[in-house]
């Protein structure tokens, strides 16, 4: 038990969790967050921990990078990924959950905590004393014009773009049809609704995204618009080339249409964004289109001609720390040993890869006020490597990371089969957090 007080700025998936993990630990905690009193231009909602660009936490599956990450979470003992398992909603071999539920059970878990106290107000200046400062990817002008201070350079950014939801009784299920890839999935129709189109459908579609007209960015974002690779938008994608599209986010490998028994051309997967199931997200269509233009061209879509949009694509400003420069792989501040960052502005990137962030920041917080040694966790494991990439990069190259097995360091001895060998990467990896674990064991 500690009588150090530790304060969290931000309650997203960050500082939901260290905040938790801190409490855990025995340490009282200040969690701040100004929503509702001040917004967002992305969020909706007075929710802690409320996911804005999706409502999928990506690969479940043992074998994968995010699935890794989540299982390494769930044995450190993460809230989040609690909560995400108690809300989930059917995603093939994903795990998706549906925002309110979600939200709502990590913000009455952190109410009811007797360590932590939320207060509802903006923050302007770094406080003195432990802080761990999760303010996330919209950060408040006056914030952000503290952390650019203490730093002492502007922010690095990139642009963010979050995908359009429609109602699930305005699809028309006699043209798409439900199917996972491969048939993984739940259920045995499948945990997707795909909208199939044909090489002539498709075509008009690309041809009518590469005309459309997208949101002016203002001027001093036009200078140097960065977009972060992993969630482009559908514009941009296209502009790239014909087949662009047809090779990232409308590929139809895995699926048969079950009426032809033929693979599309190309397909727009759509995945069950609540509980319910009366809203479904159209899975990496992320776009920056004029609203209206959104309507019109996302309605050429097979299935979706009669779509009724509950929330429309639209791109946000992401800003992150050269995190090489200023973060210890602790995710402490080289400079102030009490001050933590977590989250996407260390330029972690991915709803997981957020929560991890938080939750080693949290754990290392509560270790330095009452006395024990700070983890710095082995970088065989999916959360120490993308600690270690963010702190050891190329400083002037410096761009956001997600989790990947291409970070990790190489096996000793690889399988030559490709899924043989990220077994084995994710075997190594939690038999050494197993042992780091053991190793620190009250």
């Amino acid at each position: 038990m500690s009588t150090q007080l530790v304060r969290v700025i931000g309650g997203g998936l960050a500082g939901s969790e260290a905040a938790w993990q801190l409490a855990e630990r025995g340490v009282p905690v200040e969690l701040y967050e100004m929503r509702p009193q001040r917004n967002t231009p992305a969020h909706r909602t007075g929710w802690l921990a409320e996911l804005v660009c999706s409502n999928s936490l990506g690969s479940d599956l043992p074998d994968r990078a995010p699935g890794l990450l989540k299982n390494e979470l769930r044995r450190m003992g993460s809230l989040l990924l609690r909560c995400a398992a108690e809300a989930a909603v059917p995603a093939g071999g994903a795990l998706a959950v549906d925002r309110e539920i979600f939200a709502r059970a990590v913000t009455e878990a952190l109410e009811a905590h007797s360590r932590i106290a939320i207060i509802r107000q903006e923050v302007t200046q770094i406080p003195e004393g432990p802080t761990i400062i999760a303010s996330g990817p919209l950060t408040a002008p006056a914030l952000a014009g503290e952390i650019a201070a203490l730093i002492g350079e502007e922010y690095l950014y990139f642009y963010d773009a979050i995908a359009p939801t429609v109602s699930a009784e305005s699809i028309d299920m006699s043209i798409a049809f439900r199917a996972s890839r491969y048939g993984r999935g739940e259920d045995e129709e499948g945990d997707y609704i795909n909208c199939p189109l044909t090489k002539e459908e498709y075509e008009r579609f690309v041809q009518a995204l590469l005309e459309a007209e997208t949101i002016e960015l203002r001027d001093f974002e036009r200078e140097d618009p960065r977009f972060f690779e992993g969630c482009l938008p559908i514009e941009q994608i296209a502009a790239r080339g014909a087949q662009s599209l047809a090779f990232g986010p409308m590929r139809p490998v895995g699926l048969r249409d079950p009426r032809t028994g033929k693979r599309p051309y190309a397909v727009v997967q759509l995945r069950q964004d609540n509980l319910a199931g009366t809203l479904y997200s159209l899975v990496g269509f992320q776009t920056n289109l004029k609203w209206g233009e959104q309507r019109r061209i996302l309605r050429m879509i097979p299935g979706l001609q009669n779509a009724e949009f509950e929330r429309y694509g639209m791109m946000h400003r992401n800003t992150f720390i050269n995190a090489p420069m200023h973060l210890r792989p602790t995710l402490q501040f080289k400079r102030r040993d009490d001050l933590f960052f977590a989250g996407q502005i260390t330029g972690v990137e991915g709803y997981v890869g957020n929560i991890g962030t938080g939750l080693l920041a949290g754990v290392n917080a509560a270790n330095l006020v009452l006395g024990r040694p700070l983890w710095k966790l082995p970088p065989t494991t999916m959360l120490g490597a993308l600690c270690h990439y963010i702190t050891h990069a190329e400083p002037k190259d410096f761009q956001p990371m997600k989790a990947n097995f291409g970070i990790l360091p190489p096996l000793e001895n690889p399988p030559r089969n490709k899924r043989e060998r990220k077994r084995a990467y994710a075997e190594r990896a939690l038999r050494d957090l197993e042992s780091f674990l053991a190793a620190r064991a009250d």
